[in-house]
């Protein structure tokens, strides 16, 4: 099926963390060091500046918006109009801390990249963190190659993450107490293909953006591929939302390198219909 793209949204720097939120697509312009907010006809509003890079976004059930600050590996939170430290990921984190989903209960799931893309450096596992709405911090998982895009299921028991350069979904059971336990892979990718930001439907496929293939995936658990979407350059995270959950904003840029970023703005949102509304988590 082709589906025609539209933009939302234009000369971003790198978009990521895509969320939807009281009627608006709430993302952080990582390289760029803000949290946006756009509405579906485009309007943005700066939510919140950053001294450092930042990425995945999440609520505490009291509506206090969470920030990855990346550089300095901490999870912030939005207080009196500034980012102020909710928790240290850098015990955990071994580098920059990435993406992220919170749970309905408050608890932060982080990943990070593991090892250095900016210079590169040779591949290294990574732990992901989970950190409690007190702002304790412990391991969730470990030995995860790139942990990236993650989504929770509608019933709260099971946190499927993305290991970027595994290019597979990985699965968890989640416990009462926020532990992970049965590990599983979930799907498989197509050869070329890996998984970065991605959302959960009511059908329970998730989309997935694939940079390497400039395209957006729904995938299904066992691996099955059900549609692609060809966004032309690189499609970096995605995020159904929409007064009925059916509108897909996809977050494509012409390049992942910081400073080629900043300089070329190639960064946008487009969006696109689909037939399955969004569910789960985030």
């Amino acid at each position: 099926m082709a589906r025609t793209l539209r933009t939302v949204l234009d000369g971003l720097a790198f978009g990521e963390g895509p969320r939807w939120r009281d009627g608006r697509l709430w993302f952080s312009d990582m390289h760029a060091h803000e949290v946006i907010a756009v509405t579906p006809d485009g309007k943005r509003e700066t939510i919140v500046t950053s001294p450092t890079a930042v990425s995945g976004l999440g609520w505490l059930p009291d509506g206090t918006l969470l920030v990855v600050s990346m550089d300095d590996r901490k999870l912030k939170k939005l207080k009196d109009g500034r980012l102020v430290d909710h928790a240290d990921l850098s015990g955990v984190a071994t580098i920059n801390p990435n993406d992220m989903v919170v749970d309905a209960e408050g608890r932060a799931y982080v990943g990070n990249f593991g090892f250095s893309l900016y210079p590169p450096e040779p591949q290294k596992p990574a732990k992901m963190a989970l950190v409690q709405p007190d702002g304790r911090v412990s391991v969730a998982a470990e030995d995860l190659i790139f942990p990236n895009g993650t989504v929770i299921t509608p019933d709260g028991k099971t946190l499927i993450v993305g290991e970027t350069f595994a290019g597979k979904m990985t699965a968890f059971d989640i416990a009462a107490d926020g532990s992970l336990s049965n590990r599983r892979v979930w799907a498989q990718l197509p050869e070329g293909a890996v998984p970065d930001g991605c959302c959960l439907d009511a059908e329970g496929a998730i989309w997935v953006a694939s940079p390497t293939t400039n395209e957006v995936l729904r995938i299904h658990e066992g691996g099955r591929v059900s549609e692609k979407i060809d966004t032309k350059i690189g499609a970096y995270a995605c995020m159904l939302g929409g007064a009925d959950r059916k509108t897909l904003f996809i977050l494509i840029c012409q390049a992942s390198d910081p400073q080629a970023t900043l300089t070329e703005r190639g960064g946008a949102i487009v969006a696109t219909e689909v037939e399955v509304a969004g569910a789960g988590l985030p």
